[in-house]
């Protein structure tokens, strides 16, 4: 994997992070520390891992002791979490379960007063 491919990936986890959470900061490291607890733990680890890489990419004899595989995973879960559906997607679920769950409750309730009014005699 050469240096600007690692940089390349680099720089497109530092423009989702400044996309997607409004992280502000010269370099990606700045934008990282700007983000806080914004990103989960393991994220947070990966796109530190994936910033260490793209500085050690610069030069040619540090370059040489990166692990294209760990690059490449770590890269893979910061793209993951940002391209899980983009803003609001989980307040959307939530409030989707909400409505499900409520709407099944109801159906239930209906179902046993009808059957209720039903043994009863009233219908």
């Amino acid at each position: 994997m050469s240096a600007v491919t690692i940089r390349q990936m680099a720089d497109r986890v530092e423009g989702l992070l400044s996309e997607r959470l409004g992280a502000r900061g010269r370099d990606f490291e700045a934008k990282l520390r700007h983000s806080g607890r914004k990103l989960p733990r393991r994220v947070r680890a990966a796109a530190k891992s994936l910033a260490r890489a793209a500085e050690m990419a610069r030069n040619p004899k540090l370059q040489a002791q990166l692990d294209e595989g760990d690059v490449a995973r770590d890269y893979d879960i910061c793209l993951r979490h940002f391209s899980a559906g983009g803003s609001g997607a989980w307040f959307r679920g939530v409030v989707g379960r909400v409505a499900a769950s409520v709407g099944f409750s109801l159906l239930v309730v209906g179902l046993g007063f009808a059957g209720w009014l039903l043994w009863r005699g009233y219908i």
